[in-house]
């Protein structure tokens, strides 16, 4: 069955290039604001009746056909008829942040350019400026956004390459039972971009190469190493070892250069466990995620209890259907306690988020009821009163005094005016950290992994101003966020300052996110005692009690 991200890009696109070509503008309008809607459906939409999608607002007898045949067919003719008659650099340029249909068409058009190679080349030599409806901060921006693009070809995240890694493993494991095979490399490391999935085994590497035949995977094999590709996508590299070998060369596979520099470690070294290896140069075991040539060798990691998973007692910000959630209250709340949380926070989106279906005030006070009802059948399992403020291009958040002391805690964050220079962020963010009302600074630069840079910021400006001010920052445990950086962790507990780690979900199996947000905690070093939703539910009351007075 094809899923329904399928389905949306195909219906945007369609609606993009149907503009690109000057085709029906109701028929563009009808495309677009059905893929708008359709995005708050999370039931299957090829399991919907007709009925069922034409209730949708947006969605006509047309559209549902549309859905049909992508369905069915697994392509779609009017799509498939647009493509065949657009450049597909062209399709390319559409997928450009702030470039929509009609100045692709300019570019096409009126400067011949066709591919992203030639567009990026057309604002170095600033023939934009020249074209009507285009300027230097346009220009500037497209240009950027194309080098972001390209320098992230060929690169994955993580949590997208997580599944498919370790059904493979498991697979390799299942018909080898006495070998070993491991993860290495970025991947053991668990970094949040890499560009392919190393394991090493022992296993001959005859029988690993018939063992990729059988899963249909084509093998290149080069001294000892297996170069292949996870669906046909993700590149896999098996390094083929001997059981005497392993354990120095799955450490060595593991570890940064700068690790090993740090480590002076030397090839001609032999050892047994890597722990033992540790031992040997005086240091305690440095678990893999660490192993990036910063501070790990200046902490005793096993002594202080460096955060896992397991540990985390709430799931903090939270988005529900009241907002751009795909579940509602109850949902978000009886799947937490289910998966044994002992709290959550609800934070939907706030009023000047028209776009997310941000709450107006009274809707905010109605939720308010709703959760307090849900508290008395749900006890001892709490759910807390909350909202993602919009952190205001001034700076303010988003609602009066008399509504935010309404709510158990505010995560505040920055949505839109993205476009800031490192004064304007660090002013604007410094003003919401000091509003007395702002528990967490959510997602503190905006990124988005591999699709958009973060504004530029001051972080230790900002973290010394948390540190000041009693505020928590939000490691945003979305895999396209991991914001903040894991590399300014060590920082923000050197001043204090408490981590969350936070789902930002938008339907109740966002949660397990949180997996990768511990990864990317304790690439960081993060401590169990600094974590903030490692707190049990009587000590997170209390923190909130002491932030409030």
């Amino acid at each position: 069955m094809v899923d329904n991200s399928t389905i949306l890009s195909q219906l945007s696109l369609f609606a993009k290039l149907s503009e690109l070509h000057g085709q029906n503008p109701f028929k563009i309008r009808a495309y677009s604001s059905a893929a708008f809607n359709l995005k708050k459906i999370k039931d299957p939409y090829a399991s919907l009746t007709d009925e069922e999608l034409l209730s949708i607002p947006g969605v006509g007898k047309g559209v549902v056909e549309s859905i049909r045949e992508i369905s069915t067919k697994d392509h779609w003719f009017d799509l498939d008829e647009l493509l065949k008659i657009t450049p597909s650099g062209v399709v390319d340029m559409l997928r450009i942040k702030g470039l929509g249909p009609k100045k692709v068409k300019t570019i096409w058009s009126d400067l011949k350019i066709e591919t992203t190679g030639e567009l990026l080349d057309a604002c170095r030599q600033n023939r934009l400026v020249e074209v009507k409806g285009f300027g230097l901060k346009t220009q500037a921006d497209i240009a950027r956004y194309i080098e972001f693009a390209m320098s992230a070809e060929g690169k994955w995240h993580f949590a997208r390459v997580w599944q498919p890694a370790t059904d493979f493993k498991e697979n390799l494991k299942l018909a080898f039972p006495d070998d070993r095979v491991e993860f290495t490399g970025s991947f053991r490391r668990a970094c949040e971009v890499i560009e392919n999935v190393e394991i090493i085994t022992d296993v001959d590497i005859d029988e690993l190469i018939a063992f990729c035949d059988d899963q249909q995977m084509p093998t290149d094999a080069m001294d000892g190493e297996i170069y292949s590709k996870l669906l046909g996508v993700y590149p896999l590299i098996i390094y083929a070892t001997n059981a005497e070998e392993f354990d120095q060369f799955w450490f060595e596979t593991t570890s940064s250069p700068a690790h090993l520099k740090k480590l002076s470690y030397s090839r001609l070294e032999s050892f047994h466990g890597e722990e033992a290896f540790y031992k040997s140069k005086g240091y305690p075991y440095i678990i893999p995620e660490l192993r990036e040539g910063r501070n790990e060798l200046d902490t005793d990691f096993t002594k202080e209890g460096i955060i896992e998973y397991w540990q985390l007692q709430g799931v903090l910000h939270n988005h529900t259907t009241a907002s751009d959630g795909l579940s509602s209250l109850r949902e978000m709340a009886e799947y937490a306690k289910d998966q044994k949380y002992q709290y959550l926070g609800i934070c939907d989106h706030s009023q000047s988020a028209a776009y997310a279906g941000g709450l107006k005030a009274e809707e905010l006070i109605k939720q308010g009821e709703e959760i307090d009802a849900l508290n008395r059948e749900l006890a001892p399992f709490k759910i807390f009163k909350g909202v993602e403020s919009d952190i205001l291009s001034n700076g303010d958040l988003d609602y009066p005094e008399e509504i935010l002391k309404t709510l158990d805690f505010v995560v505040a964050s920055v949505h839109s005016g993205l476009k800031m220079d490192e004064q304007k962020a660090n002013q604007r963010l410094i003003k919401a950290i000091e509003n007395p009302y702002t528990t967490i600074l959510g997602h503190p630069t905006g990124r988005l992994l591999l699709l958009r840079e973060g504004y530029p910021m001051d972080h230790k400006y900002i973290i010394d101003a948390c540190a000041t001010n009693n505020v928590v920052i939000e490691l945003n445990a979305h895999p396209y966020r991991l914001d903040l950086d894991w590399r300014w962790i060590p920082y923000a507990q050197e001043k204090g300052v408490m981590i969350s780690i936070n789902p930002d979900a938008h339907e109740k199996q966002g949660y397990h996110d949180m997996y990768f947000g511990t990864l990317a905690a304790r690439k960081g070093g993060l401590l169990q005692k600094n974590t903030l939703n490692a707190m049990s539910l009587e000590e997170f009351e209390s923190f909130l009690s002491k932030s409030r007075s």
